[in-house]
């Protein structure tokens, strides 16, 4: 399947060629994975017309049919499994047994959404006039603009898509400039499903700016949303403005992970490299800020620096890797220049610190690090992790606080009374307690953060509701004779 999608992009009457094309490079060596379509402001406009138009029939489908052709879809993602994961990760460098598990995460979200998609039954409303009664519809917000990260290229597209496709929106979907042949798969794999045309529409592009203006102009596309940094989700955010168009926003972090005197270090240890480095650190929720009681500050360190170290880099294909490259050139600029200024402001490499060959960069432990430096206050995107010492669960929550950014928190404490004072003490939108992956709860678990980390929620009915609107109806029955 992988030879049949170069070239093309997946909108209005299905697949089309645009008479450009852009590459993309496999960030593990630099070579071609393949080229697709580059799509601009007129195909935007098309697939926005064919929006329209599947819209008015798709909202009137019975949502049995459309549970059932999402039903489909997820038995197809299953079924491709191995396809699509060995696509993503020469796409952006997953270690291919995070792509493969990524496979299953998305297709998570289209299994619990078609079981949802027959369930919006609406409401009644009590009235306090004996002739009234009142009723609340919920009805699908309309024609949907969805921009998507390239560090989950399926898993970000089905948590926006399965909930759109289930209250009976239509989705126009641009991909990432470094994945879009994931995203191009899943429109593959939704017309095989039987999806109507128009109803999902996958787009890529060089020139996301250029070729998203069409989609906040029209007044037509009711909802936007957007996964990425917070710099370009405040000029979304705005942008929707002009036209009032409904807004989802997850926007980046900076987590905080906190370990208490109290931890299993060894456990600790274990769970703050699985939470830091899956995906070479490129995730949102990963750990940036490692915060460890002064009391266990040597024996923790002690314990991290020895897992990491033990974490094999190397070629995203093979199995046993279990770091591989970052996405691309940028990418690697931070890492790198978020490492060399806290080492040139006295922060010490107890594990990592260089670069390798190509798009690599060790897994890294930083010890000695001060509040001025860059890796405290800006998101690295990388495998490097900071340590940092607290003396009190006060000060640790200030600590974890002092940040613009609210996405996800974690803490490792036996103590039950601390847990529960921690969790609700940490202002973010997720919060792992003695668990770095509370996202594996997905897809039934809302997601989303506080502060400039975002607006609006993703998963569960949280979910769901940001692609509906609810009518409320009062009808009287007083006899009029």
């Amino acid at each position: 399947m992988i030879k049949e999608l170069p070239n093309q992009a997946y909108f209005a009457d299905g697949w089309q060629t645009t008479g450009k094309t852009f590459t993309v490079t496999h960030p593990g060596d630099g070579r071609v994975v393949g080229e697709v379509a580059d799509c601009g402001p007129a195909e935007a406009r098309r697939a926005i017309e064919a929006a329209l138009e599947a819209f008015e029939t798709w909202k009137r489908t019975n949502p049995y049919a459309r549970a059932e052709i999402l039903e489909r879809w997820n038995e197809l993602l299953l079924a491709h499994e191995a396809e699509l994961g060995r696509l993503m990760s020469l796409e952006m460098g997953k270690p291919i047994t995070e792509s493969r598990g990524e496979v299953k995460y998305s297709a998570s979200f289209v299994k619990w959404y078609a079981q949802e998609a027959v369930r919006l039954h609406g409401e009644r409303v009590l009235s306090r006039f004996d002739h009234k009664r009142g009723l609340v519809s919920y009805e699908p917000v309309g024609v949907v603009y969805a921009v998507t990260p390239w560090n989950f290229p399926t898993g970000m597209i089905t948590r926006k898509a399965a909930p759109a496709l289930a209250a009976g929106c239509a989705i126009i979907i641009k991909p990432a400039e470094q994945s879009p042949m994931s995203a191009l798969y899943l429109a593959r794999l939704w017309e095989e499903a039987g999806g109507p045309k128009g109803t999902l529409q996958v787009l890529p592009t060089s020139d996301p700016v250029a070729f998203s203006q069409p989609f906040f102009e029209d007044e037509r596309v009711r909802k936007v949303t957007f996964t990425g940094s917070t710099e370009v989700g405040r000029v979304l955010y705005a942008q929707a403005a002009k036209t009032l168009k409904r807004v989802s926003l997850e926007l980046g972090g900076h987590a905080p992970f906190l370990v208490f005197e109290d931890a299993d270090l060894d456990k600790a240890a274990r769970d703050v490299v699985l939470s830091k480095f899956r995906n070479a650190g490129q995730t949102c929720i990963c750990t940036n800020r490692v915060f460890v009681q002064q009391s266990v500050l040597g024996p923790f360190t002690e314990a991290f620096a020895a897992a990491t170290a033990a974490l094999r880099l190397g070629d995203p294909l093979l199995p046993e890797t279990q770091v591989g490259p970052v996405v691309d050139a940028q990418g690697l600029a931070k890492v790198k220049e978020h490492v060399e200024d806290a080492l040139a402001k006295g922060a010490k490499a107890v594990v990592g610190g260089k670069v390798r060959e190509g798009l690599y960069f060790e897994p890294t432990v930083l010890s000695g690090v001060r509040p001025d430096m860059k890796i405290m206050t800006e998101e690295t995107f990388g495998p490097v992790a900071p340590v940092i010492p607290f003396e009190s669960e006060e000060e640790a929550l200030r600590l974890a606080n002092d940040t613009p950014y609210g996405l996800a928190a974690y803490a490792w404490t036996n103590n039950l009374a601390r847990a529960w004072r921690v969790a609700e003490g940490l202002q973010y939108g997720i919060v792992g307690i003695n668990d770095p992956i509370p996202t594996a709860m997905a897809p039934q678990a809302p997601f989303g953060g506080m502060k400039n980390s975002g607006v609006g929620r993703e998963g569960g009915w949280w979910g769901l509701e940001e692609y509906l609107e609810a009518k409320f109806i009062s009808m009287s029955i007083a006899d009029g004779r």
